[in-house]
């Protein structure tokens, strides 16, 4: 299978799905990887890996939809069979999620439905929380909604600080997000309704 990754920052999981190629333990191929900032480490990520780089700048186009219609031919002209997004900044478009739909794979860190949003990890510490973690799923029309397919809790403990809980989910989602990408590209994942079996 093809893979294209969409990012926007660091890229870290980026790199543990890029790693998890090299290795064997993902037996597709990360075609390209897409990003929406021009200066986003990932791009120097995806130079370590050789992976197909490519910059789509949003400011150049009126709405979402027309964005999103130019990504969406960015990736079928090269064939892409799954979408992952990993700390990409933008919220998909029906459009764009129709388009693949059932294809695009997200990771967010806490246990959904909780914490959604892009400051999961402080918002579930400053709740006072014992257990957070991280979830793995498919993109729906909704934010943070789509069907899950994985998840893993870590308990808060009492000496643990904002800095050290964030190292335990990223930590964790390098270890949950190339196994849903291999779930994925093995076509062992079934989605009946808001389910996802696992065969």
């Amino acid at each position: 299978m093809n893979i294209a990754v969409l990012a926007s920052g660091s890229g870290s999981n980026f790199e543990a799905i890029a790693r998890a190629v090299n290795r064997g333990y993902i037996k597709s191929r990360i075609k390209l990887l897409l990003t929406d900032k021009k200066n986003a480490f990932v791009r120097q990520r995806a130079r370590k890996f050789n992976i197909k780089d490519i910059f789509v700048s949003p400011t150049r186009y009126p709405s979402r939809l027309a964005f999103d219609k130019v990504v969406v031919r960015i990736l079928r002209k090269e064939k892409i069979d799954l979408v992952v997004l990993a700390g990409y900044m933008r919220i998909l478009s029906p459009y764009f999620v129709r388009c693949f739909k059932n294809k695009i794979l997200n990771i967010h860190p806490a246990i959904l439905p909780a914490f959604k949003g892009t400051a999961a990890i402080e918002d579930a510490f400053s709740y006072g929380c014992r257990v957070t973690g991280v979830t793995v799923h498919f993109v729906d029309e909704k934010v943070d909604h789509g069907p899950i397919i994985l998840q893993e809790a870590i308990k808060i403990n009492q000496d643990m600080t904002a800095k050290t809980l964030e190292q335990r989910i990223h930590a964790l989602e390098h270890k949950l997000y190339p196994l849903a990408v291999k779930l994925f590209t093995e076509k062992r994942l079934n989605i009946k309704k808001r389910h996802v079996q696992i065969a």
